[in-house]
């Protein structure tokens, strides 16, 4: 079924139970491309359109957060004219889009360590914040140069900092006091990850963050993910039973037969 067929929510899916924010790797962009004989450039652009779809997906759904891992610390160990052209594509989809993500309603973040960055998409990501703050159809979150082990032992430092100083005591740091040092301090938790193109791994990506996020893997890679996949999605979402460690409330029949007899 194609994504047109889904432009409002389906009628199998629960709107009270939908996740409040999606947690997406966008992987396969690359292999999309080699198999059809195109230069995975061309992968890289038909990403960012199924992104602008994800989202606009997202916004008619009613899912209100959309994280997108666009670009991890890693990456920065492939081929200087791939990272390149990631980097240049990142400015110029800021510098083109911001208007309709304007028109839309689209209130747009970052995560990441921005200080390696050039200093020209830094200037459009910063301008891009600002004009979209006020903002609230749907946001977008982009981690780009993101890694959570950094992220964390990054956290860690500016606690202990404190504690150098003499501004927090030792004893008070808590699972609340390291959120505040992370960068998505102040958004909730994912509730749903999905990664696409068949690969099984959390890849350094919000690991404090998603302690009890669904996960969700497919085959698909992500040029060809639209709204009919995510509908996939949550379905297999809204099938699972989200205890957060507490147990069920109702006992299944045959633990009770089992105890009984």
């Amino acid at each position: 079924m194609s994504s047109q067929d889904f432009s409002s929510l389906p009628k199998n899916l629960d709107p009270t139970r939908l996740p409040s924010h999606i947690a997406i790797i966008m992987d396969g962009n690359g292999r999309w491309a080699t198999r059809r004989g195109l230069p995975r450039f061309a992968g890289h652009r038909k990403g960012a359109n199924a992104l602008k779809e994800l989202l606009r997906c997202c916004k008619d759904w009613e899912i209100p957060t959309l994280t997108a891992y666009a670009f991890s610390t890693e990456n920065w160990n492939r081929p200087r004219s791939e990272v390149q052209f990631l980097m240049n594509l990142f400015e110029q989809l800021l510098c083109h889009e911001l208007a309709e993500m304007q028109r839309e309603g689209v209130k747009i973040t970052f995560i990441g360590d921005v200080s390696s960055l050039s200093a020209s998409l830094r200037q459009e990501m910063q301008r891009t914040v600002q004009e979209t703050a006020c903002n609230s159809a749907v946001h977008l979150n982009v981690a780009i140069n993101y890694g959570s082990r950094h992220e964390l032992v990054t956290a860690c430092r500016q606690l202990a900092q404190q504690v150098q100083q003499g501004t927090l005591d030792a004893s008070d740091i808590d699972a609340s006091r390291l959120e505040e040092q992370l960068y998505t301090a102040g958004m909730p938790d994912p509730d749903l990850l999905i990664r696409t193109s068949g690969e099984m791994r959390l890849s350094n990506y919000l690991l404090w963050q998603m302690a009890y996020t669904e996960l969700y893997f497919t085959d698909v890679l992500f040029p060809d993910f639209d709204r009919s996949m995510l509908h996939d999605a949550l379905v297999q979402y809204q099938n699972r039973d989200r205890r957060f460690g507490k147990i069920a409330l109702t006992v299944p029949q045959t633990l009770v037969n089992s105890v009984s007899n």
